[in-house]
């Protein structure tokens, strides 16, 4: 008897928490809850509260509008008196504000304002006897900050820095007009592609000729490319030559490919693959480790989806494998190669030729140029092709395009004979430039060659 007392008194006692616990959460929705509400604030809604409402002529509009911001400040511009569950707890913060701040910077920074695109040259130069033919290059800007721009038999040099100009060279008319010109990496060294198929090496500095490279052409060279010490050619006879400028015997390798003549030619940073177009409509590229003379077939991809001549080539700077390329008249597309596989990533018809491309060093941008019917430079957000500003001012085709050494600056020469400069890809974020370092290639040796 005693433990049977003692097992339902033990029953009785484990039921009670949980049914004062049902009590307590399952609230009648018709029954106020006292504990929720505020008596004070019922009691003055039912006096005084309503003789406002009853009795409205008695208040002036002064008092109405005193009464009710008084209302919104005290928080007394309620409706409800009855309550019928408590106001949820407020939030607990498991982070504190203080904590979260200075562990996560990044998040309380501001949002980057949007570049502003000047839709104007800042400056623009006479180019007078500049060539007009979509299959040469005859602008580069050297890592000096020096531009050389080819115009008719004669090289001009235009430095950046304090605005100046002077002529490097005026060939005889045998020999020119000059069909291309590019900077070696180190800024003052230059080789000059000629209409008689022959590269000559000028020393900028000295205003001297260093030496010309022959037989490697039949016809004139139209492209140039370094690669540290390694000058790449590309002719109208289809051949691109490698010529090694340390050595007397030049000709170091020949990649045979194009059937007509090569008006593009770009190395890719890591200087291992060459991209080559041509009036062929082709586009290959090159693996230098794979390359032999001996072989046959050196190329490591051939792409035959351009319709037109191929001259626009741009490797991309935050994307080794990822190569751009612009098509002619009959084909007016930028499309994206993925050099690795030869892939074609993605392809845009930008309703007109292009003439030249050019990739933003700071931002994922792409600037190309055109011809008919605009004559325009237009500005690309990559990868989703969005066109951010389209610059115009050329009357004629823009054949050519150059960038500054810092990557903000782009020098436009067209068949208006202009030469236009624009401040497209802003300033870069980088504060302090390191020091240049010294490029001794690629004529470390001079006196070794002759």
């Amino acid at each position: 008897m005693d433990a049977g007392s003692l097992t339902s008194s033990n029953k009785y006692q484990s039921k009670c928490p949980d049914q004062r616990r049902t009590v307590r959460e399952n609230l009648d929705r018709f029954i106020p809850n006292r504990s929720a509400m505020d008596f004070d604030y019922a009691h003055y809604m039912l006096t005084e509260g309503r003789k406002g409402k009853e009795n409205p002529a008695a208040s002036s509009p002064s008092k109405e509008a005193y009464r009710k911001q008084m209302a919104e400040t005290l928080n007394i511009n309620r409706t409800r008196i009855l309550a019928f569950k408590n106001k949820p707890p407020t939030p607990v913060e498991l982070i504190p504000q203080e904590f979260y701040s200075a562990s996560i910077p990044q998040q309380s920074k501001a949002s980057k304002p949007r570049r502003h695109i000047p839709q104007t040259s800042e400056r623009t130069l006479d180019a007078p006897d500049l060539v007009d033919d979509y299959y040469l290059n005859l602008l580069d800007w050297g890592s000096s900050n020096v531009l050389a721009i080819a115009l008719g038999g004669t090289v001009y040099l235009w430095d950046a820095s304090d605005g100046s100009t002077s002529e490097l060279v005026t060939l005889e008319d045998e020999s020119g007009p000059v069909t291309s010109v590019s900077w070696a990496p180190d800024g003052r060294h230059i080789a000059i592609g000629l209409n008689n198929s022959d590269v000559q090496l000028w020393d900028s500095t000295a205003n001297r000729l260093l030496r010309t490279l022959k037989g490697g052409h039949a016809s004139r060279v139209g492209s140039l490319a370094w690669n540290n010490h390694v000058l790449t050619t590309g002719g109208m006879d289809g051949k691109i030559i490698n010529n090694d400028v340390r050595v007397r015997s030049h000709i170091v390798e020949t990649y045979r490919g194009h059937r007509q003549e090569v008006c593009g030619l770009k190395w890719s940073a890591s200087g291992q693959q060459l991209a080559s177009g041509g009036n062929d409509n082709l586009l290959y590229v090159w693996d230098r480790s794979s390359a032999s003379s001996n072989s046959p077939t050196q190329w490591l991809h051939r792409m035959e989806d351009h319709t037109a001549a191929v001259k626009a080539l741009a490797w991309c700077p935050f994307q080794g494998n990822l190569l751009a390329s612009g098509g002619g008249g009959g084909d007016r597309c930028i499309k994206f190669w993925n050099t690795h596989t030869g892939a074609c990533l993605n392809s845009v018809d930008t309703g007109s030729q292009v003439c030249a491309l050019l990739w933003n060093k700071n931002e994922r941008e792409l600037l190309s140029s055109h011809g008919f019917t605009q004559n325009q430079l237009t500005l690309w957000k990559y990868p989703s092709m969005v066109k951010m500003a389209e610059l115009t001012g050329h009357t004629s085709r823009v054949l050519f395009m150059a960038q500054s050494p810092d990557g903000c600056t782009v020098a436009s020469a067209a068949g208006d004979e202009t030469l236009r400069f624009w401040n497209v890809f802003g300033t870069p974020e980088v504060a302090a430039k390191p020091a240049p370092k010294a490029h001794p290639e690629p004529f470390a040796h001079l006196n070794r060659i002759r």
